[in-house]
């Protein structure tokens, strides 16, 4: 064989290499009854459980920011986030955790938001009242 076609050959067997074990560390979304077990790093999709609240206090701590949220199964958590308060944190419509679970707590490394578009068809109109309609 030619020194090209064995260096090709070579070359080629490392970028697959390369690929499987780029493929190898990627995560589906779980839920936080997959998350509970095991100690590994979860994305965990849901919304956030608004009856429960919040809590952020940044005269204590700027970095505690905790919360409920719902996944995709409909069980509900407190998530632990050390970091500040996402801004317009209460208009995201869905929310990925990424992080772990412990002892019935998902202490989340990174929080993302999907937040509602700014274009929205539905438009609706606020009187001056207050009153809500829905925009013609």
């Amino acid at each position: 064989m030619k020194k090209s076609a064995i260096i090709g050959l070579i070359t080629i067997a490392i970028c697959v290499c390369f690929l499987v074990s780029l493929n190898a560390d990627t995560s589906n979304y779980s839920t936080f009854t997959e998350a509970a077990k095991d100690s590994r790093e979860f994305h965990v999709m849901g919304h956030w459980a608004k009856e429960k609240g919040t809590y952020y206090d940044a005269l204590k701590d700027a970095n505690h920011f905790s919360f409920y949220m719902k996944d995709e199964k409909g069980d509900i958590e407190k998530v632990i986030y050390s970091g500040t308060k996402p801004q317009d944190f209460e208009r995201s419509e869905k929310l990925v955790l990424i992080g772990k679970m412990n002892n019935g707590t998902f202490y989340a490394s990174k929080i993302l938001m999907k937040c509602p578009s700014k274009y929205n068809n539905d438009l609706v109109e606020i009187k001056q009242d207050g009153q809500v309609k829905q925009y013609k």
